[in-house]
């Protein structure tokens, strides 16, 4: 069956999704509160919303976005929104606007390209699209975001995956690996080879071992940009298919900043307080 909506492509534009039973236009914001930078307040859009397309058919669209009003800087804000075609207002205002904009446009395109084969669907179906943005971490003015995508148009299962961002706050830019490490990356993908049965996930064996490595996709792990961190390790996060099968789930795989002694940045260490 065709599907008329791609998943969020989490690494190069984002595409905001809206729905659910009740059209939410005015949703009551959540707000979040972290010490870093003092009281750093963040406020949230949503929009909710499902819509019947035949007997057949139905579909339900959900989008939460995350507002920040302190940050101004407009390059910071483009690379939070992944640099959104057409999103210029970054207000909570704007935002709503622009969540309402694209449940409609992605709702009137599943009508569209409906039109075509929803007379031959077997049996009634569900579908959805939902994209979420989290605030996981706001520590040494590094902001770290996370954002979920996930969406059923037919077929055997779902689909979903992860993008983790951190935000260097005080030099308002995205970081990437090279603001925190010298290491190479096949030399980093040797350590994630070696550490990728570390965190639980979808996947273990008869004594309830975690056991990625039996389920993996591919010869050598890549060390993929969609990253975070904390003051024990570096992790990266995969999302389903990216290095393995479908039922090892999301892998995240941690690397030690002990791993990485002798590589990181000058000014990342200070930053982080490492000795």
């Amino acid at each position: 069956m065709k599907n008329t909506i791609a998943m969020v492509a989490l690494s190069s534009f984002f595409i905001f999704s809206a729905c659910k039973k009740t059209e939410t236009n005015n949703a009551t914001p959540e707000k979040t509160e972290t010490s870093q930078p003092d009281t750093f307040v963040v406020d949230s859009v949503k929009v909710n919303d499902s819509i019947k397309i035949s007997d057949s058919l139905s579909v339900s669209f959900s989008s939460k976005l995350l507002v920040f009003p302190a940050i101004k800087e407009k390059k910071l804000l483009d690379s939070i929104y992944f640099g959104s075609k057409g999103l210029t207002d970054f207000s909570k205002e704007g935002l709503q606007s622009f969540l309402q904009k694209d449940k409609n446009e992605y709702f009137n395109s599943i009508k569209k390209d409906s039109k075509d084969w929803i007379s031959d669907m077997g049996y009634a179906q569900s579908w959805n699209s939902d994209f979420y943005m989290n605030l996981k971490s706001n520590t040494n003015d590094f902001m770290h975001i996370e954002y979920l995508s996930s969406s059923y148009e037919g077929g055997a299962h779902g689909n979903y995956g992860f993008s983790e961002r951190v935000f260097d706050l005080k030099n308002n830019k995205k970081v990437e690996l090279k603001d925190i490490t010298t290491m190479p990356k096949d030399k980093i993908g040797l350590i994630l080879m070696k550490n990728i049965n570390k965190i639980k996930s979808g996947t273990t064996d008869e004594k309830g071992q975690v056991n990625n490595s039996e389920m993996l996709l591919v010869e050598a792990i890549p060390a993929t940009d969609n990253f975070y961190f904390d003051d024990k390790n570096l992790y990266f996060h995969y999302s389903p298919y990216e290095i393995a099968a479908y039922a090892a789930g999301d892998i995240t795989i941690p690397v030690s900043w002990e791993d990485l002694k002798g590589t990181l940045t000058p000014g990342f260490k200070e930053r982080m307080k490492f000795k």
